[in-house]
């Protein structure tokens, strides 16, 4: 053992702390010049091109986007191929809120990523198929009598939902499937 004290990590931001002192320092140098040259459209003007300048920055080190092949027109499996925009966390959000509103919705888009998910937790963990053995793959997610309901949920043999006006997945359901497919 050391004898040095445990030190806790730090965010990730934090190495950075150096760096966006110095850009603080002249942004302000450059909004005393602005103002110095131009008044208040001086400092309007260094602003402006410090924030470009911040997010042309922040764009630059963030994660690498997938490229979407396609005519433009994003779908939402396209989405998943861009996990770290706006506009697929937006879906995501989205296709989360029309799961819990109707059961077509929850059918056709948020069953199959919670299949997924399942089919990769029980072949990971427990070497068990979801195609090949539903019955053992049951018997691991619902494994208390309180549990039992969840299988609806996931249940590869379910057909889709045929009426438009059924309620989805109730918000604490899916809260309990999920925390399942975590603990699995």
């Amino acid at each position: 053992m050391s004898d040095q004290p445990e030190r806790q990590p730090r965010g990730e931001w934090a190495a950075a702390a150096p760096e966006i002192c110095i850009a603080a320092i002249v942004v302000a140098c450059a909004a005393v010049a602005g103002y110095a040259a131009a008044g208040l459209p001086g400092i309007a003007v260094v602003m402006t091109v410090a924030s470009v300048a911040a997010l042309a920055a922040l764009r630059a080190i963030g994660p690498a986007q997938a490229a979407v092949p396609g005519d433009g027109q994003l779908s939402d499996s396209d989405t998943e191929a861009i996990p770290g925009t706006f506009a697929g966390y937006w879906r995501r959000r989205s296709g989360l809120a029309d799961a819990t509103q109707s059961l077509a919705a929850y059918d056709s888009g948020l069953r199959a990523t919670l299949q997924h998910l399942l089919a990769a937790r029980l072949a990971e963990r427990h070497s068990v198929s979801l195609q090949d053995d539903p019955a053992t793959a049951r018997r691991l997610l619902c494994p208390r009598p309180r549990d039992q309901g969840l299988w609806y949920w996931v249940d590869p043999a379910r057909p889709p939902a045929a009426a438009q006006n059924q309620r989805g997945i109730p918000p604490r359901t899916l809260a309990q499937l999920i925390d399942r497919l975590e603990r699995l």
